[in-house]
């Protein structure tokens, strides 16, 4: 396996979250691939590793002042070996090649443990639609779909959303598509309700998150309900993490964006969730907004070259990273487990440092790694993409109870995948493994492809 990773970073210098994925999965996949040298034989690793095709494309596009823009788009087509590429577009100055290879790959193992026949993609570009117009935006889509659209499609490929990419993005690429094809097929998901989308769509990815962690709690012989949450984000993901926790009746204290972080000691309420919406999704506004209104809570700004974020450093029961990569670092892991943290949940993918994730355990805090935790949002896609198939929509009680189940046997798949390998009760282990086998066994019986 060390040979295997010194091979897979000299292929891949330059990038980090690329390895630092892979490197973490592969680690902790050993033990199967002791028991069973045909993954060895067949050389599962190498071709695992490798992206079935990568695409990169510019992005042409003209600003309200009719200034010529220029961005780079990309596909990460990583493995069909279950079903066509199912995973999200992100727009976000940060995004790169390395970023997006580590999120097809994680995508890869997600969509397996969902059960569902979906295989693992990603893309997106360094646009940033923050403080644009819906008409830059809009005009943004546009010209990334008419390149994307020659390479996606119901059977092939169906995108979905991620950071930076919501309703408002997602409609004007399904529009562009349906142009460009002349076609109303469901080639994304996240779709709006009135044309092919799927009720719990938007709450899925935190709900997903918050059942995950319920279930954890339960099979340690403990419950969600009057625990003190720490979350991060508020954007979608955190959004309904929040509601979702306060509807089992925890009490969450935080929620940040990439400025800085609220602590409200009183707790977040509906209502106060209410204002964090229509803040982020409709005003568009900065989270700092929330002490104007709601003056018993305290703004914390992120420090420039800060070596950690005291978001995770107040006292709570659990936490729920839902905002972005490596969020939580060996320090912050450190603070999680001063502050009495007994669960992390991800949220997001790969938020989790992998010397925090050792604190982690070390500690025996229960941990939820995101391929497992945030399964729910990538589910309920796949559901979205069954609806599109027989042109129906299920109600939102009927896609609720499909999600429980899903994200209940996620657990499941978790707990008896740690136990068969030795190591009871490691769910990064049991998620991993568990993801692993079904891609591995579907690509040998399909050959040398």
């Amino acid at each position: 396996m060390a040979e295997f990773l010194e091979s897979l970073t000299a292929k891949n210098p330059n990038e980090k979250e690329f390895l630092q994925a892979a490197t973490e999965f592969y680690e902790s996949i050993k033990p199967v691939m002791d028991k069973n040298p045909k993954y060895r034989k067949e050389k599962i690793l190498e071709r695992i590793s490798e992206p079935e095709r990568v695409i990169m494309f510019r992005v042409p596009w003209a600003d309200d002042k009719g200034e010529i823009q220029v961005n780079r788009g990309f596909r990460i087509e990583m493995n069909s070996a279950i079903g066509p590429y199912k995973g999200g577009l992100r727009f976000h100055p940060t995004v790169n090649l390395s970023i997006l290879k580590f999120l097809a790959f994680e995508q890869v193992f997600k969509n397996s443990l969902t059960g569902l026949p979906m295989g693992g993609g990603k893309g997106g570009s360094d646009f940033d639609p923050k403080g644009k117009s819906d008409g830059e935006v809009m005009r943004f889509c546009q010209s990334f779909m008419s390149e994307l659209f020659r390479h996606i499609g119901p059977n092939t490929d169906v995108p979905a959303g991620d950071i930076g990419v919501g309703g408002r993005e997602i409609g004007f690429l399904f529009g562009q598509y349906k142009r460009l094809r002349n076609e109303f097929t469901g080639v994304l998901t996240g779709k709006g309700i009135n044309w092919g989308g799927s009720l719990i769509r938007p709450e899925a990815t935190g709900y997903g998150a918050v059942y995950f962690a319920s279930e954890m709690m339960e099979h340690s012989g403990d419950n969600i309900k009057g625990k003190t949450c720490l979350v991060s984000g508020s954007g979608n993901v955190a959004q309904y993490a929040i509601e979702k926790l306060i509807h089992l009746g925890a009490k969450v204290v935080t929620a940040s964006d990439s400025n800085g972080y609220i602590f409200d000691e009183e707790g977040i309420s509906p209502e106060k969730l209410e204002f964090i919406m229509e803040l982020k999704n409709e005003r568009r506004g900065r989270i700092s907004e929330y002490t104007a209104k709601y003056t018993n809570a305290v703004y914390t700004e992120t420090a420039s070259g800060a070596t950690h974020n005291t978001l995770w450093s107040h006292k709570a029961d659990c936490a729920f990273p839902c905002a972005t990569q490596n969020e939580i670092n060996k320090m912050d892991a450190s603070n999680l487990v001063k502050g009495g943290v007994k669960l992390v949940a991800e949220g997001a993918n790969m938020p989790c440092t992998n010397e925090a994730i050792e604190i982690l355990h070390e500690h025996k805090v229960l941990y939820a790694p995101g391929k497992a935790s945030n399964a729910g949002g990538v589910a309920t896609s796949g559901l979205e993409m069954s609806q599109n198939s027989i042109r129906m929509n299920w109600t939102r009680d009927e896609v609720d109870a499909h999600l429980k189940d899903i994200m209940k046997n996620i657990h499941h798949t978790c707990l008896s995948m740690s136990a068969a390998y030795g190591q009871p009760g490691n769910y990064q282990l049991g998620a991993n493994i568990g993801g692993f086998i079904k891609v591995a066994d579907s690509m040998i019986d399909q050959g040398l492809v």
